[in-house]
């Protein structure tokens, strides 16, 4: 069977990553490689993140870049641009654009790499994009040691047509995102400091709270407010090791560290302390 690259046998990757592509560490990854010297090849980094992955300042001068974390969340910096990165969503990177990003375990994290950019992203130089569940679906299935090559470049078919840009932020009126929990869920994901309740989304929508919130409970299985805790318990638990506890506190929009230790702690069974860069 003629199947795609792995991590054993990633000298035949290595012409396509060419010079500058910063392989993180010590996280745990594999290598995954299909069509490669092709211009519709595709190149994947599956990283399994324990603790804390820092892919560091990175750029990649002769491929494109796609982040995606299937189930968590991603901090991501382009320039002055600083955001998050959730579920249903990728980070987009072309080619030559210098950017980080950081992740927090246990989760798994995959790096996209492409020679040639996806239609919908040709124009966009760096930002979140919109990843459809088949993209992200292909994704995760095509990082196995058995995937033809034939199959690996369909999966790259899927995953290329599944991406497209995110509306600016704060822009709720999106209708692709099927439902209104789901378009405010993905603003507290790119900001999880944002402090409108759940009544001035709902206005903003023209929806009643209460349907708001129903929809929240149908589309999650929590309210409106619990989810927003959870976006932001998990976006700092990745900047915990870049930022003071003092400081993650704020950015995530807790009135006062010591109201952000308690939520912390019982979320996460142990003090945002024990997260940070200074231990």
């Amino acid at each position: 069977m003629d199947t795609g690259c792995r991590r054993e046998d990633t000298a035949l990757a290595r012409p396509m990553l060419a010079q500058g592509l910063e392989l993180a560490e010590p996280a745990h990854y594999h290598e995954f490689a299909f069509g490669i010297g092709r211009p519709d090849g595709m190149y994947i980094l599956r990283y399994r993140v324990e603790d804390f992955l820092d892919m560091g300042s990175t750029r990649q001068d002769f491929l494109h870049q796609l982040y995606i974390a299937p189930h968590g969340m991603l901090a991501v910096r382009h320039g002055t641009d600083f955001g998050f990165v959730g579920p249903g969503e990728a980070f987009w990177a072309s080619r030559a654009a210098r950017h980080e990003v950081w992740a927090s375990g246990p989760q798994t994290v995959y790096r996209v790499c492409l020679r040639e950019p996806p239609p919908a992203l040709r124009d966009l130089r760096c930002g979140a994009t919109a990843l459809s569940a088949e993209a992200g679906e292909a994704v995760v299935t095509v990082c196995r040691d058995d995937v033809a090559q034939d199959d690996g470049l369909q999966a790259r078919a899927t995953i290329v047509d599944g991406v497209v840009p995110l509306p600016a932020r704060g822009d709720t009126t999106n209708r692709s995102d099927r439902g209104p929990a789901l378009r405010v869920a993905r603003e507290l994901a790119r900001n999880p400091a944002d402090p409108r309740s759940l009544q001035e989304w709902a206005a903003e929508l023209h929806l009643s709270g209460r349907t708001l919130q129903r929809d929240f409970h149908r589309v999650f299985g929590t309210s409106f407010a619990r989810r927003r805790t959870q976006f932001r318990l998990e976006a700092a638990k990745v900047l915990l090791r870049v930022d003071s506890v003092a400081t993650v506190a704020r950015r995530v929009g807790y009135a006062s560290p010591s109201s952000f230790v308690v939520a912390f702690r019982t979320a996460f069974g142990q003090t945002p302390g024990s997260f940070s860069r200074d231990t």
